[in-house]
Parts: C-alpha cells; structure tokens; sequence
C-alpha cells in the first residue's frame, strides 16, 4: 500500500521526471519566475526548496549535492570575483576580475544569500486561467 508516500509522478518514467524537473529549476533560478502547469508547478516547489536549503549551507560538498539536481548554465551576465557583484553594479576600485555567471553560482551567491534568515516557503504559486489548447491549468512560481 501506497500511504504516506506522496510523490509528484507526472505521468512520466524516473528518468524523464527527473530530467524534466531538473530543467524546470534550472530555468527558474535563471529568470526567478516561470510559467507551468499547475502540476509540475507543485512538483517544482518541493525540488527547488530542498535545493535552496542545500545552497544555504555553502560548503563545497553541498555544492557538489547540488550540481545533481541543476545543470550548470551560463546566464549571460559576467560575475565580479571580487565583490560577488553582476557587471553592471560592481563598483570595486581594484582590477576588476570577471567571471561568467552560471545557474550554480548565482544560486549560492545572490539566491541563498537572500535567504538566510528564513526557515522555508522559498517559492510561490500563482493559479493562472486554464491553457487555451487544452484546459490544463496554469501556474507561475516564482522565487520569494
């Protein structure tokens, strides 16, 4: 018997579920806010939290914990080593040392920095109207 074992399956196998939410949270680390099903929206909230918690800790090994649950994207934007600041906003006097921004480091740096003080409840979701194809419904979650 099932009780008790609550688990977001999606009508997908193990492999494809994981891909899939995988690439959901990548993409909402990325641009803090996506729109989805009702569903995988529900089902994204428990894997970003639990994400989140581990970018908290900021040791290497929680990196490491990490980096099986997103994939390490470049976001576009160039990161100051120095002052742990976007391009735009660094205002270091020294030589500037520029990195790419990637999904792992804006999470441990900006994401989980934003965080520290609070226990959970990372994520929110929106009920939006149903699709227009289909009638699922629809969600956006977005970072707190």
């Amino acid at each position: 018997m099932r009780h008790q074992r609550k688990r977001h399956r999606l009508s997908r196998p193990q492999d494809q579920r994981k891909a899939l939410l995988r690439s959901l949270a990548t993409s909402l680390f990325i641009h803090n806010e996506i729109q989805t099903t009702l569903a995988k929206a529900k089902a994204l909230k428990d894997y970003s939290e639990k994400i989140i918690s581990l970018a908290k800790r900021g040791d290497l090994h929680a990196r490491r914990q990490v980096l099986k649950f997103i994939y390490d994207l470049e976001t576009g934007k160039d990161l100051c080593i120095n002052c742990n600041d976007i391009d735009d906003k660094c205002e270091c006097s020294e030589e500037k040392k520029m990195a790419k921004e990637t999904v792992l480091r804006k999470l441990f740096i900006s994401i989980a920095g934003k965080y520290t003080d609070r226990n959970g409840g990372y994520t929110r979701i929106y009920k939006l109207p149903p699709r227009r194809g289909d009638g699922a419904p629809m969600a956006i979650i977005q970072l707190v």
